[in-house]
């Protein structure tokens, strides 16, 4: 006989019996469970114990390690206690069901925990020596110091768990739960409940060699929480499947009833009814060959899983969008250019150039399409069907400020030709699917927004604006400006591929228009790809006239009013665009004349028609008070201030840069959110003064023994680029020889080290800001005089303009002269410069 002792273990009431190891099971006390002894010395130990005079045997779970071992192999016995959970169960057996050859079974229940101590090995099995753990009751928990209400609660907390698990089971025993429910034995129900759960071997040896009562209770009360908890998840997704199932089989009745009243009546059956309509509609489309054969391989799949499923549903909107997209379907085109020219001066106050501009394209294509129709009835006897269209080529850009008219323009050109005209906002767009569209695959696909379009238009050969061009972007979903450089490009487009429609698309007869704030933002390849229009900003007699002209009737027509509701005399117009707006374009002028003439629609709709005259000195009554001071030139400027010109997204605008010396100081500061190249230029105008102090008569000692801080204003609003140079060089002087800049002056040019005055651009924006802002004199460098021929007439006339290619001639005409009887605003004669009026 062998003893094989754990380690470590003592025990001074030791008792004897037959072990049974088991696998996957575990017997906790109170418990009756069939268990089965199948290995030889397993069956040896069970029928041991039963010639034993109590029947009692130990039983104990096999460890995972050794479990994996013995499964392993079929003639494997356990070796000693290690390859078993040190806590195990005395049971009783209560049956036994012997096989002629095998394994037996038995019945038996669960006395209470045990210790393993040792372990023997004999002829009759396995033999064990162990002692008795006390069993958990409420008394002995409550005398070591338990709280008994917390105790009660839980025993009352799993009685009802286990009620609300009964009712969201109708398959619930109810003896079983009148079984759980009655038992006041707090031990037994927490066992009762984990075998009830049917919880993992792990689990259930924890539970089993639990010491503490209150512990084992709170395990086992969130265990059943949770087994609670999902049963209840379990509950509600079955019957919202069930429901589904319901509703599904519902439908299917309803309609086998449908279809067999119809059948009575002779209506016959709607889905053969819809299937009959789409091969008449595919009989009388025009569809190319590569199209009919899509649409017939579709349809076939159509007949074979009925309109009535979820794939019938997705394929009967594809086999719409493929019979209503205009595959032949164009528009015939009116080239005539007198009519397009009438258009254009019909829609928009003046723009000439960019009306040349367009009538220019407008006869490229009129010529090339004449070119062409030689070439197509010579191939169309012989050549391809291809051969009939007629590429559109360059893609125009319209580019300028907001409110200028680009949109517009495009409708224009569309109305002037004949043709349709859909516009497709590209600002923010980030997904290229947007353009490309979805593939079938994904719920809810749909083709792109140039397929919709098109879609939308009717025919293959519409107006499309792309607005907003330079607000395109990307990020993990793509890049839409790569889609755009094959939409746009005529080599390209003429078999474009939406990713829903799957098949060839001709887009080659498409005129394609875009519209641009900023061309910085686009794409360089994009841009290749552009014809630019460049449109400026309106100067105040042409915003007068659009107003009259376009804006007033407009909002009198949309307020509902009569046009001589409102009659805006020509001082009025005027106050309304000198102090209430300050844009480059005219939609916040629109938006006051609209407020204007709401208020006159709210005197009507009170009942008085009599129509109203508005003076300028109404204008705050109805408007507020006024945004915008006409006067913005500081008319008695100190010395160190300088008035600029910038162009901005949004046109051209004044700026004012100031110049101060900081006693004691030595560094330069720089103010109001200044860009590194506009900081680049006040070190150049600084270094540029302190090499050539002497030539012009500066105290050198001024910018040795001060600081100097320059400042823009807004400080807000970041500012960059180098045409400030000769405004901030200005500034400086001025503030070193103490001689203020005259008032009625504004500048703009780039400076260098050598003192020159190099060239810059937005000369037209910039004059109109001037004007604007009520300046009539502006300083510009010699090789931008090239550059007003694009300033209106009007304004050209009413401004005085100097082309300086040097540094001192800069000076010489922006500083008031030295000297006790010159003052601010009285002027020696100067120099006449271009366009200057005597």
């Amino acid at each position: 006989m062998l003893w094989l002792p754990r380690p470590h273990q003592s025990s001074t009431e030791t008792h004897t019996a037959f072990l049974l190891p088991l696998r996957d099971t575990v017997l906790l006390p109170g418990i009756t469970l069939p268990v089965v002894a199948g290995r030889p010395r397993s069956v040896a130990s069970a029928e041991a114990a039963l010639d034993t005079a109590d029947q009692q045997l130990v039983i104990a779970a096999l460890r995972p390690e050794s479990l994996a071992r013995l499964t392993a192999d079929p003639e494997a016995e356990i070796s000693d206690l290690e390859d078993l959970y040190p806590i195990g169960t005395l049971a009783v057996v209560q049956r036994m069901m012997r096989l002629p050859i095998g394994p037996i079974q038995l019945l038996v229940k669960g006395l209470g925990r045990v210790q393993l101590e040792r372990l023997r090995f004999n002829h009759k099995g396995f033999e064990v020596e162990f002692h008795r753990l006390p069993d958990l009751t409420l008394d002995d928990a409550v005398a070591a110091g338990a709280d008994a209400p917390t105790l009660s609660a839980l025993v009352d907390a799993l009685k009802a768990l286990w009620q609300e698990a009964a009712a969201m089971n109708p398959d619930f025993p109810e003896e079983l739960l009148a079984v759980l429910t009655s038992n006041e034995v707090a031990a037994e129900l927490a066992y009762q409940s984990i075998t009830l759960m049917q919880q993992t071997v792990e689990e259930t040896q924890a539970a089993l060699a639990e010491d503490n009562l209150e512990a084992l209770l709170r395990r086992v009360l969130k265990d059943l929480q949770n087994h609670v908890e999902q049963q209840r998840l379990r509950t509600q997704i079955l019957g919202e499947t069930k429901k589904e199932i319901d509703q599904q089989q519902r439908e299917f009745f309803l309609r086998q009833q449908l279809k067999k009243i119809q059948e009575e009546l002779g209506e016959g059956d709607p889905e053969q009814q819809e299937i009959a309509d789409l091969h008449h509609r595919i009989d009388g489309a025009a569809l190319p060959e590569a199209v009919e054969k899509q649409v017939q391989r579709e349809l076939a799949r159509l007949e074979r899983v009925g309109s009535s499923s979820a794939e019938g549903g997705v394929i009967r909107t594809y086999l719409d969008w493929l019979l209503e997209m205009p595959w032949q379907i164009t528009v015939e085109d009116n080239l005539d250019l007198q009519n397009a020219r009438a258009v254009l001066d019909a829609d928009h106050y003046g723009l000439k150039q960019v009306k040349d501009r367009i009538i220019e394209h407008l006869a490229t294509f009129k010529l090339k399409r004449q070119a062409q129709i030689p070439a197509v009835e010579t191939q169309a006897i012989t050549g391809p069907a291809q051969a009939e269209r007629y590429a559109v080529g360059t893609v125009i850009c319209f580019v300028g400020p907001p409110g200028v008219g680009k949109t517009s323009l495009g409708r224009s050109i569309a109305r002037a030709l004949g043709r349709p005209f859909e516009r497709i906002s590209l600002g923010g767009l980030r997904d290229e699917a947007e353009l490309r569209g979805h593939r079938r695959t994904y719920i809810g696909a749909m083709p792109g927004r140039i397929i919709q379009a098109i879609h939308r238009a009717g025919v293959k050969n519409p107006v499309i604006m792309l607005d907003e061009l330079d607000k395109v972007g990307m990020d993990y979903r793509g890049d839409p400006a790569s889609v755009l450089l094959e939409i746009l490009d005529p080599q390209q487009n003429s078999c474009f591929r939406d990713l829903y429609l799957d098949l060839d698309f001709d887009l080659s007869q498409v005129i394609f228009i875009g519209t641009a704030n900023d061309l910085a933002t686009v794409p360089p390849p994009l841009l290749d790809r552009l014809e630019l229009i460049e449109l400026s900003g309106y100067s105040d007699l042409e915003k007068l006239a659009i107003a009259r002209t376009y804006l007033l009737p407009r909002q009198l027509e949309k307020a509902g009013l009569p046009s001589e509701a409102l009659h805006l005399p020509e001082e009025t117009l005027r106050l309304v665009i000198d102090a209430y707006t300050r844009e480059a374009g005219v939609r916040r002028l629109e938006q006051q004349l609209g407020h204007l003439c709401r208020k006159v629609a709210v005197q009507f709709a009170a009942g008085d028609s009599t129509p109203v005259t508005l003076h300028p000195e109404q204008l705050e009554t109805w408007l507020g008070p006024k945004r915008y001071l006409r006067d913005q030139r500081r008319q008695n400027p100190p010395p160190g201030v300088a008035t600029g010109l910038a162009w901005t997204l949004a046109g051209g605008e004044v700026l004012f840069v100031e110049a101060v010396l900081l006693p004691q100081g030595k560094e330069l500061t720089l103010t109001g959110q200044l860009g590194e190249v506009m900081e680049e230029s006040v070190e150049i105008a600084r270094s540029y003064i302190w090499a050539n102090a002497a030539a012009l008569g500066i105290d050198l000692s001024l910018l040795k023994d001060n600081g100097l801080h320059l400042h823009v204003p807004a400080g807000a609003i970041p500012k960059d680029g180098p045409s400030a140079g000769v405004t901030m060089l200005t500034a400086i002087a001025s503030l070193l020889l103490q001689r203020p800049v005259r008032s009625d002056t504004a500048m703009t040019g780039e400076i260098d080290l050598s003192g020159d005055v190099l060239p810059v651009g937005g000369i037209r924006e910039k004059v109109l800001a001037a004007h604007r802002a009520g300046l009539r004199r502006v300083l510009l460098p010699q090789q931008n005089e090239k550059d007003l021929i694009e300033v209106p007439d009007h304004v050209r006339q009413e401004m005085e303009f100097i082309g300086c290619d040097r540094i001192d001639q800069i000076l010489h005409h922006a500083l008031v002269p030295a000297g006790p009887s010159q003052e601010n605003g009285h002027h020696p004669p100067v120099g006449v410069g271009l366009w200057a009026q005597p």
